[in-house]
């Protein structure tokens, strides 16, 4: 099973979070997300263990404890679902239209037409 960990102190290693886990049963796999341009923590990770009943008691045990001063957040994670909507991605403006929403305008200033040289 699959196991979300959040609220993690930021301190907190991959060995630590094995630790917290293996008191319960087999790890399989202990992950903390960290930024991809610092390699800072995020403040949460991911727990694979493969007894989902020892699982279930480690996610009902550890959610709600108090680690380095902070109240972790435990349980089950569910799959990543694939959006139905449009993605966001938060490109650019490319001018024109009446609703300018951030970006960069490539429209020309209101009400001068002249070529700019």
């Amino acid at each position: 099973m699959n196991i979300f960990v959040g609220s993690l102190p930021y301190s907190i290693v991959e060995a630590d979070l094995r630790e917290f886990f293996e008191a319960y049963g087999e790890v399989s796999a202990a992950r903390i997300i960290t930024d991809k341009f610092t390699r800072r923590s995020k403040g949460f990770g991911f727990v694979e263990m493969p007894d989902d009943e020892s699982a279930l008691k480690a996610i009902e045990e550890l959610n709600g404890a108090e680690v380095n001063g902070r109240t972790i957040v435990v349980n089950k994670s569910e799959e990543r679902r694939e959006s139905t909507g449009p993605r966001r991605t938060g490109g650019f403006n490319r001018g024109g239209g009446e609703h300018h929403s951030g970006g960069f305008n490539r429209g020309g200033g209101s009400g001068d037409r002249r070529p700019r040289y």
